[in-house]
């Protein structure tokens, strides 16, 4: 049983000028127990839309998505999501931003404290535990994200962009520490990047969506077992893999430069 399953998911929504638009078409795809699923595409082509249904945000229109081989009714702590921006309480420190879920749940401090230092610790903030956002980098911000949303433990871990914000070096080293980081919890993870590079060094699969509206046009398994160091990315495999992906986004990109041409003639 696959740990998420999408099955002829459509999503049509109105705009605000009150006109039918549709994100995606018929979307199936499956996650396994434990991936890291890159999903890659031209911008506007539904990947947020997915992701947001994935999370129970937003429900589709037709088809149906399942967690553990059970229908999703709405957002759960079994998922988490990190979004591009932090989004931290600025008037809480890290410590009070990652232990904000277990204390809204009630929970007892010695369920969570111990768990939640030590996923600083992991995310590399043991020392800023009691500083405030405002304090914190771009990317130390975006790593108190992080930590937040590991701190319960979910099943699958929703991420949509998230180091889009950062710098070269910043972004390496993020990508790095989630790799080290998924072979702590070992969660599943559903990862959404306009960058091929960042997909392939991550995934254990990259879905190639279409221009809108959004289907899975190619699906790539990435044969690199993880962990993997940077160095990956100079291995003749790797260079193929991307060069496979940005062709196949090349091609959407140019159909939907055509749909365009043809709607404003």
């Amino acid at each position: 049983m696959s740990k998420i399953s999408v099955d002829g998911v459509s999503k049509v929504y109105i705009d605000r000028r009150g006109v039918e638009v549709q994100a995606l078409d018929e979307v199936r795809l499956t996650i396994e127990e434990t991936e890291i699923v890159c999903l890659v595409g031209p911008s506007g082509c539904g990947k947020s839309t997915l992701l947001n249904l994935i999370a129970g945000f937003d429900t589709p229109s037709t088809g149906h998505i399942l967690l553990d081989g059970l229908p999703l009714k709405g957002a759960g702590p079994d998922r988490s999501v990190v979004f591009q921006s932090p989004s931290l309480f600025p008037w809480m420190t890290v410590l009070e931003n990652v232990t904000f879920g277990p204390r809204k749940r009630g929970l007892p401090r010695s369920d969570y404290e111990g768990e939640s230092r030590a996923t600083i610790e992991a995310v590399g903030l043991g020392k800023f535990a009691d500083r405030y956002p405002y304090e914190l980098s771009g990317g130390m911000r975006q790593r108190a994200q992080i930590a937040r949303a590991l701190v319960s433990r979910p099943q699958v871990l929703l991420m949509d962009e998230p180091f889009a914000a950062l710098d070269f070096q910043n972004r390496m080293a993020m990508q790095e520490m989630l790799l080290q980081l998924w072979g702590r919890t070992r969660s599943t993870i559903f990862f959404i990047t306009h960058d091929v590079e960042e997909a392939i060094f991550l995934g254990d699969k990259v879905h190639v969506m279409t221009a809108s509206p959004g289907r899975i046009k190619a699906s790539i398994a990435v044969p690199f077992p993880k962990p993997r160091s940077i160095e990956v990315v100079t291995e003749p495999k790797f260079v193929e893999i991307k060069d496979q992906v940005l062709r196949l986004i090349r091609a959407e990109f140019a159909k939907s430069d055509r749909l365009a041409e043809r709607q404003m003639a």
